[in-house]
């Protein structure tokens, strides 16, 4: 079976489906009617439920086969209501039925007088819903076959109204979640710059103590001296840091632009952006980049809760 999904395109050329939507639909066929939606929430893969009535052999099947041919990921429920407008069908008393309900109606009221206990008589109404009692035009068990193709057919144009209300929804998360990637590459650039005027301070932070040092009577030997300096280099050094948030930049608008599932993707790429914004507020050393950092780790959290929702 063919998909039926279409990319959901939005003004930043992303193409996302929500892992949210719903539709509905209504058919006939013969003398029955049916009813159906479909819902999905969010889910960690694709599990499709199908709720249709089981008189109807491997209607369950069919449906699930539609579903999971439209949808990639997510919690999917269809469901599926099937009535007989009676009216349309020639009924007649069954005799013998009749007679046999009766008769298992008569030795029920009397079971339930010796008992003491007091039944209301049914009403002819409710004997004749009772099976067995009405025969109608067509055989007991009419062909089903025609409305389970029916109702599959539906579920196929049905899936196609559902992808386009999940498309225009994520349609709207990729425009937000491009303005959250522009805000991290900016605030990116911010400690990119920021870290000229660190490394002054640094610079001479270092200098008193090493005045102090030189001060003392007692000095560190050279190459201990030369290892503490390199260990200090080491520990606020962010540059590689700095590094990868661009890097992890670039591949975000790269998912964005890519058609199919890429929610799971993308929220692997969350757990690098917030790991990346931790280490720049540790190695931070100045207010001024710790600041950055925390804008960033900000910013990072909204795009964690959009991402959740995408395929």
């Amino acid at each position: 079976m063919a998909s039926d999904r279409a990319p959901a395109s939005s003004a930043s050329g992303a193409k996302l489906y929500s892992m949210t939507g719903f539709a509905s639909a209504t058919g006939a066929e013969g003398p029955w009617s049916f009813q159906m939606d479909i819902r999905s929430v969010n889910g960690r893969g694709l599990d499709a439920r199908v709720r249709a009535p089981d008189w109807i052999d491997g209607l369950d099947v069919g449906l699930r086969r539609v579903v999971q041919a439209a949808v990639g990921r997510g919690s999917v429920t269809l469901s599926v209501r099937v009535a007989r407008d009676e009216a349309q069908a020639a009924t007649s008393v069954n005799a013998d039925g009749l007679s046999a309900v009766l008769r298992a109606l008569s030795e029920i009221q009397g079971a339930a007088s010796e008992a003491g206990v007091t039944l209301s008589a049914p009403s002819a109404a409710e004997i004749a819903a009772i099976r067995g009692v009405m025969d109608t035009g067509d055989d007991d068990r009419p062909d089903i076959t025609p409305l389970a193709k029916a109702i599959v057919s539906e579920a196929e144009t049905l899936v196609k109204a559902f992808n386009k209300d999940r498309a225009r929804e994520g349609a709207a998360l990729a425009a937000i979640l491009t303005a959250q990637i522009d805000e991290v590459e900016r605030l990116t650039a911010a400690a990119a710059a920021a870290l000229g005027d660190r490394a002054e301070a640094q610079r001479a932070a270092l200098e008193r103590n090493l005045a102090r040092l030189l001060d003392a009577s007692e000095l560190p030997d050279a190459a201990r001296l030369q290892q503490e300096l390199a260990l200090i280099a080491v520990k606020s050094d962010v540059t590689e840091e700095i590094d990868r948030l661009g890097a992890h930049v670039a591949a975000a608008r790269e998912l964005l632009a890519t058609s199919g599932p890429v929610g799971r993707k993308l929220d692997f790429l969350m757990q690098e952006f917030n790991r990346e914004a931790n280490t720049l507020c540790s190695k931070a050393g100045s207010s001024a980049l710790t600041a950055i950092g925390l804008d960033l780790k900000t910013v990072i959290d909204q795009m964690r809760e959009q991402v959740q929702n995408i395929e």
